[in-house]
């Protein structure tokens, strides 16, 4: 018989070898990664470094300086990590920041110092060690180091008695690219007695290419000066954008000019009373009840009640 005209004889052609990696001695011996892991939410290689401690130093914490960044706040804690999971020593967010006179603005990089301020001023004070060790109160944006007997801390002075609190940075899965609002948390906390290892080389004005530092292009993001830029720019290009942009900003009377006097008094407000806020008392409205459930024959009767309603309406059709 003839061959159909769809059919074309093809050549043998010998195919090459391929190897199959994922056979059963693969899944056999795969190991799942842990929840946070696969979540994207922990950074295991890093946390093992901040929380692992030295032997010789006899189960005495490594402590950490934790901050993260939400929609709407900035949040500073300082933690440490024990094996039934971290303990919070002390916690303060940006949302707190309205009792000392900043209520806009809470994420930004001037938010994220004076939250990190907070939160030093209030752990020092909850250990006793405010009074010795007071900060750094003139803001300069520059890296503040001490060397005491062989090692550098990152205060002014270093009290003979009693060493500073030492807490390590932990920024999770935030990348640290120079001039991110992390940096502005940390050198908040170090401003505010902590001492906290770092260098100027991830502060806003530190130039890689020649390896300088501008530390007052630094002390002016501290002051929220790149807010009152774009502030002063968003008013004249487009002032409808401007008066919805930064209308917390305007039902205040707050203009660009008055950034720094605002974080100044802000600044101010948190080293004279850095205490949290009293709870407010939980009281549940009892005048709220529940509807009770009805009972199988009433649901059958509502049923029953809707498909008569409904058959009137088609026999008045």
């Amino acid at each position: 018989p003839r061959p159909s005209p769809l059919f074309f004889p093809l050549p043998f052609v010998n195919m090459p070898y391929v190897k199959v990696l994922k056979n059963k001695a693969y899944f056999s011996r795969y190991q799942v990664k842990y929840k946070r892991r696969r979540e994207g939410k922990t950074d295991y290689y890093q946390r093992k470094r901040l929380c692992a401690q030295a032997k010789n130093k006899y189960q005495s914490p490594k402590y950490r300086f934790v901050v993260r960044f939400t929609n709407t706040k900035v949040i500073c804690q300082i933690a440490y990590a024990l094996v039934d999971g971290d303990r919070i020593m002390c916690h303060a967010d940006s949302s707190e920041l309205a009792r000392y006179g900043l209520k806009d603005g809470l994420k930004n990089y001037a938010a994220a110092y004076c939250t990190g301020l907070l939160c030093a001023r209030r752990l020092l004070k909850q250990l006793g060690l405010d009074e010795t060790y007071e900060g750094n109160t003139e803001v300069d944006g520059e890296v503040v180091e001490t060397e005491y007997n062989g090692r550098t801390y990152y205060v002014e002075e270093v009290d003979d008695e009693k060493r500073p609190f030492r807490a390590l940075l932990d920024v999770g899965t935030k990348a640290t690219t120079t001039g991110c609002r992390i940096f502005g948390a940390l050198k908040g906390a170090a401003d505010g007695g902590l001492d906290i290892p770092h260098s100027n080389k991830r502060f806003p004005g530190y130039e890689r290419d020649t390896k300088e530092f501008d530390a007052d292009m630094h002390k002016e993001r501290i002051f929220g000066g790149h807010v009152g830029e774009y502030m002063e720019y968003l008013e004249e290009e487009d002032n409808a954008k401007y008066l919805e942009q930064f209308k917390g900003y305007n039902s205040r009377e707050i203009g660009a000019d008055d950034l720094e006097d605002l974080y100044t008094s802000v600044h101010e407000a948190i080293r004279a009373d850095p205490t949290p806020a009293a709870k407010k008392p939980f009281t549940p409205d009892k005048s709220f009840k529940r509807k009770g459930k009805i009972s199988y024959e009433e649901r059958k009767a509502k049923i029953q009640a809707k498909k008569d309603a409904k058959a009137a309406e088609e026999d008045d059709e």
